[in-house]
């Protein structure tokens, strides 16, 4: 996190199932702004797309928010919305839940960042 973000108090915000929610919650990362939204929203059965949706567009429009965390089997659900974010913030991380493991292969944001670097220059000089 950057001073500037430190300095302003940016909030990390959390798109997920229940278990994931409460395990961040219970980390202390929930928090309700002015206008009583919160940085999190419970995904269950019930959650329609939409809604998963229209929640991380407003993740992205809060300027309190500087990461948005969400379950890679909800990122899948609304991938052509998560490819058009393409500023740097808010991150947006996809994370696993505990019925689903993450893939690299389908997180979309760390196939555009392994784009940027060249594997090679990563790699230390020997000392030979």
């Amino acid at each position: 996190m950057s001073l500037h973000s430190a300095i302003k108090g940016k909030l990390l915000s959390v798109i997920g199932d229940e278990d994931t929610c409460v395990g961040f919650l219970l980390g202390g990362v929930g928090e309700i702004n002015k206008n009583r939204h919160p940085n999190f929203m419970v995904v269950d059965k019930n959650t329609s797309v939409s809604e998963i949706e229209e929640c991380f567009k407003r993740f992205l429009k809060r300027d309190d928010i500087d990461i948005i965390l969400i379950n890679q089997n909800l990122a899948e659900l609304i991938r052509h919305v998560i490819d058009t974010h393409t500023a740097p913030l808010p991150a947006v991380l996809e994370i696993p839940s505990k019925d689903h493991p993450y893939d690299a292969a389908k997180d979309s944001i760390l196939r555009r960042a392994k784009g940027m670097f060249n594997p090679d220059d990563l790699v230390a000089p020997s000392r030979g």
